[in-house]
């Protein structure tokens, strides 16, 4: 819990405040100094809030491929990794609904396992403590929205490396060992390495991808929906980064 509020002092917009607070509380004493904080502080913000920095941030996040026939013929199982959840969210009477993340997860693990027939766990536990596990609420969207059932449901993780863990133990007493794996583009560089420690074979299974920018001056205008992109992308590195550390500090990693 420590680690996840901890977090949000390095990403915007919380890191970007921070930073214009201490020019501010400097600029008495250190003028330039102060200057320069607050003008980095509201620089970076406003540029990080633009359509190509946005872009630029998810793009370098997205090494695969869309899974090709071949492969979907080699799995034996689609794993989809919970995004988020709505709290409260009234219009389908469930409570708690997915996130609009999820959302997009769910509905490409839908078409795959149209295309080929596998079957599905979905994986997302109560991470801050909620009555009801996120991977309840994917198979129930699954069931009610898609008309497909989730064969299983991994319902302890709160994180990705927990999602990894978890997931491949349920799926190894069934005698599974290769998956597609769903996440949003952006997410599977960090989640892939979590399932092939794990013990299981990984087919990238990507969505979401970045989509470029419009052309002329609009592609420049900060706008609060990519500052959004961009914290999302940051955060992806900053979680890597942890993930980096980890492998060094852990025997085992």
């Amino acid at each position: 819990m420590l680690l996840t509020i901890l977090k949000y002092f390095f990403l915007p917009p919380l890191a970007n405040a921070l930073l214009i607070l201490a020019g501010l509380g400097l600029w008495k004493r250190h003028r330039r100094w102060g200057l320069s904080l607050v003008t980095l502080g509201l620089a970076t913000l406003l540029i990080l809030a633009t359509p190509w920095a946005s872009y630029l941030l998810r793009w370098s996040l997205e090494p695969y491929d869309p899974p090709t026939p071949a492969q979907l013929e080699e799995a034996q199982a689609i794993v989809v990794l919970g995004g988020g959840r709505d709290y409260g969210a009234p219009e389908f009477g469930w409570g708690d609904a997915p996130a609009n993340a999820t959302w997009r997860r769910l509905a490409y693990a839908a078409w795959l396992t149209r295309q080929s027939g596998l079957p599905l766990l979905v994986s997302g536990g109560r991470v801050h403590g909620e009555t009801t596990a996120e991977a309840t609420l994917m198979a129930q969207a699954l069931d009610e929205v898609f008309g497909l059932k989730a064969r299983w449901q991994e319902s302890r993780s709160r994180t990705t490396a927990e999602n990894a863990a978890y997931s491949a133990a349920i799926l190894k007493r069934e005698d599974i060992r290769t998956v597609l794996l769903v996440s949003q583009a952006w997410h599977l560089p960090r989640a892939v390495p979590e399932f092939i420690h794990a013990g299981m074979v990984v087919i990238p299974a990507p969505t979401d991808f970045a989509s470029q920018p419009p052309p002329g001056l609009i592609a420049w205008v900060p706008r609060a929906y990519h500052l959004h992109h961009s914290t999302q992308a940051l955060h992806e590195w900053l979680g890597r980064a942890f993930y980096l550390l980890r492998s060094r500090l852990v025997p085992g990693y």
